[in-house]
């Protein structure tokens, strides 16, 4: 997922196009991984975990040979966004969230934010690497060792998978636990469409620092490596917030936990208009990343806590997938933004009101959920 944002500044200069040009593959990618979700999430409930894994470690090897040998921005594209992202990336991240929440009752926020912090961890091992790799030997050599790595390491992971989670008996709806019929007041799929429209807002805000601070150091004079490695500080402290939040989750559940994730990133994106130093975006950075790592298990948990465990691959897969509709939405967004007005701040500013939309979803749905709650309490 994230090399193709460590690549931008290099397949910007390679096939001589617009900063909105460069960002089309990782839209591609994004939009590649939304249609990827919930088919693997489907195929995950059907066949278990293994089987969506292993596809997905074989298209993103695959895909990293085919981008490195693209002709084209748009050849490059379509090898991370049907291989990397469809059938890749996809495959593996969803489908093993929504199996992690199947493993675990009373501890489960931890559980998905261990499960979740996989690519974030990749996000701060990965940048640093590939763009010392890019700088070495090229992006498309770069590529080549991308798809060594992932079969060499995957596939054998890949056979711990076999076991299926066991699900629980199937209860009468007003058993203690169970999810409601009509949750949160609504019927199922409105609850989800909402969930969607709220993943979309959070991560439209969250994919303009991710996707474009490589280029916004390179604009700035600080060249690609620093805005490498301010992408893995920003990952890094991600993993640190997503272990946090995951405990708090355990305690104030997935829409509490939602809509302080969203204030707090708020909060950072705030904090980048003024920063242009070089200092004050590594400490910007690092924040980021503490402040936003919360968001997106937030949204398996929630799935958890309303819907039935045996739909969890395919709700939990369109509930991710919608967020990565946002980070496609927003990464291009911004470089669009970019080329109109020369400068990231008006593109600061628009994820700044997205991220508006998501917390306004997140706080009314809270407010929701706790009516009910102290309504039950009442009749009891």
């Amino acid at each position: 997922m994230w090399s193709v944002v460590v690549m931008l500044p290099a397949v910007q200069a390679e096939f001589g196009t617009a900063r909105a040009g460069a960002s089309l593959p990782y839209t591609m990618t994004m939009v590649g991984f939304v249609v990827g979700g919930i088919v693997m999430g489907r195929l995950a409930d059907r066949f278990g975990v293994m089987v969506p894994v292993l596809i997905g470690t074989v298209s993103l090897a695959l895909g990293a040979v085919a981008a490195a040998v693209a002709p084209s921005l748009i050849a490059f594209g379509l090898a991370y966004g049907l291989l990397m992202g469809c059938f890749g990336a996809a495959a593996v991240f969803g489908p093993l969230i929504a199996d992690t929440s199947l493993w675990f009752n009373r501890r489960r926020g931890i559980a998905l934010a261990l499960a979740a912090s996989g690519n974030y961890i990749s996000g701060t091992i990965w940048p640093p690497l590939l763009q010392w790799a890019v700088t070495t030997i090229g992006w498309r050599q770069a590529h080549l060792a991308i798809a060594a790595t992932v079969l060499i390491t995957m596939l054998p992971l890949v056979l711990t998978l076999r076991r299926r989670a066991p699900l629980p008996p199937r209860r009468p709806a007003a058993a203690k636990g169970t999810p409601a019929a009509a949750p949160l007041g609504m019927p199922p799929n409105l609850l989800q469409a909402v969930l969607g429209v709220a993943g979309i807002g959070c991560c439209v805000a969250m994919a303009m620092p991710q996707v474009h601070i490589v280029a916004y150091c390179v604009d700035l004079g600080y060249g690609a490596q620093r805005g490498a490695e301010m992408l893995s500080v920003m990952l890094a402290f991600g993993i640190i917030s997503r272990l946090v939040f995951g405990a708090v989750m355990d305690r104030i559940g997935g829409l509490g936990t939602l809509a302080l994730g969203s204030a707090l990133q708020g909060v950072a994106l705030f904090l980048f208009l003024p920063a242009d130093g070089m200092v004050a975006l590594y400490v910007v950075s690092a924040v980021f990343g503490l402040f936003q790592g919360g968001i997106v298990p937030s949204y398996a948990m929630i799935v958890r806590e309303n819907f039935p465990p045996e739909q969890a691959g395919t709700r939990v897969g369109i509930a991710l997938s919608a967020t990565l509709v946002g980070m496609a939405l927003g990464g291009w967004m911004a470089g669009a933004i970019f080329d109109a007005t020369g400068s990231y701040r008006a593109a600061m500013w628009n994820g700044i009101a997205w991220n508006l939309l998501n917390l306004t979803i997140a706080l009314w749905l809270l407010q929701r959920g706790l009516r009910r709650r102290r309504a039950r309490s009442a009749a009891a």
